[in-house]
């Protein structure tokens, strides 16, 4: 990949390190993650890549990348106006021989400012895709500008140790040989959420069509947020989990349902049945990718609709009109789900311990 040059002579730049290293500065969120992973996997095809951003991401990541703290200073000093080139921001931008920005792009100072740091071996790219509804995966990959690496799909690999502990959880809570439905109940907005009243009617006929169980993780958003009390008590509830640990958690089990969030786009990453509901979220831009997902909305005249008008929605049509009777429906014809209701109504349920316990190899870090 070969960065464009700046408009500033490179002719007393110091010769670009021979070793293949380069950088991508990214400030997303864990959905915007996911969707950068395919990114991320093209780097390094050709060069060992250190990705600055949430250092929690460093459970998703393959082999040949790394995840580097976003907060350092020597990137925060590349906001300031009023300084000069910073010796610590040349020292570490001036290690790699290209460096990718997808933050910063609206920012004058900081275009300029890493630009010369990196000796003009920087690309800067904005966060969101301008104009045209463009997949935010295809949105990211164009921005390398080569041809042909449009609707790949994020795979994550899961750790060892993470199946080691979801081999204890399952069995502490007794999980085995039933049907494991996840439910991701939370998102990054309140406005994307499924009603709490309508998750705990799939709850019930999950419980009654399958004979399962219904595994709900809770992250910080949902401790903080609230508005899951009453769902929890019909759920095996669990908190504090690592990323490795919930992208475990979600491939073990045979369904993940969850709203237009990050965790959303994890299951359909570690490719388990998802299904994904969209109410205000544009599908083009921002549906989970993969092999076995399936989203599920309810059309309504305003939808997809701008942040601003999400935010101030007198009525959540498209979340509320999406009852749970047609979500169900939709359950009850997957594959998956038809053949654990075959099994509840007579035959006996095979044990899943050892497909559960025992991933594919290709599968394991």
């Amino acid at each position: 990949f070969t960065p464009s040059k700046s408009m500033k002579s490179l002719s007393n730049n110091p010769q670009a390190p021979t070793a293949r290293k380069v950088c991508a500065l990214f400030p997303g969120a864990l959905g915007d993650f996911i969707c950068f992973v395919p990114t991320l996997q093209l780097l390094a095809e050709g060069a060992h890549v250190d990705v600055y951003a949430r250092s929690e991401f460093a459970d998703l990541v393959p082999e040949g990348i790394t995840v580097q703290p976003l907060e350092r200073s020597a990137i925060r000093k590349l906001f300031t106006a009023e300084l000069g080139i910073d010796d610590e921001a040349q020292s570490l931008f001036g290690a790699y021989s290209a460096v990718y920005s997808w933050l910063g792009s609206q920012q004058a100072d900081f275009v300029r400012r890493i630009t010369a740091a990196s000796f003009g071996r920087a690309q800067i790219f904005p966060f969101r895709p301008a104009g045209a509804r463009l997949h935010q995966i295809d949105h990211y990959l164009s921005c390398l500008r080569i041809g042909g690496i449009l609707k790949r799909q994020p795979v994550i690999q899961l750790r060892a140790e993470a199946l080691e502990w979801r081999v204890d959880f399952w069995t502490k809570h007794k999980l085995d040989r039933h049907p494991v439905l996840v439910i991701g109940a939370g998102s990054g907005a309140r406005e994307k959420n499924w009603p709490e009243e309508f998750f705990i009617r799939v709850v019930n006929w999950w419980r009654t069509a399958t004979g399962g169980h219904v595994v709900l993780p809770v992250g910080p958003v949902e401790k903080e947020r609230g508005g899951i009390d009453r769902l929890s008590r019909h759920c095996v509830t669990v908190s504090g989990l690592r990323l490795a640990q919930l992208a475990a958690l979600i491939a073990g089990s045979d369904l993940y349902l969850g709203n237009d969030s990050g965790v959303s786009h994890l299951a359909a990453a570690v490719s388990v049945r998802t299904v994904a509901l969209f109410g205000p979220s544009d599908i083009e831009q921002w549906s989970p990718r993969g092999t076995r997902v399936t989203i599920v909305r309810h059309p309504v005249y305003c939808s997809p609709c701008e942040t601003r008008a999400m935010k101030n929605c007198p009525h959540r049509s498209c979340l509320i009109a999406l009852v749970p009777d047609e979500v169900i429906q939709t359950l009850a014809q997957l594959p998956e789900v038809l053949t654990l209701t075959r099994r509840q109504a007579g035959i006996t349920f095979s044990a899943k311990k050892d497909w559960r316990n025992k991933n594919k190899s290709s599968g394991l870090r």
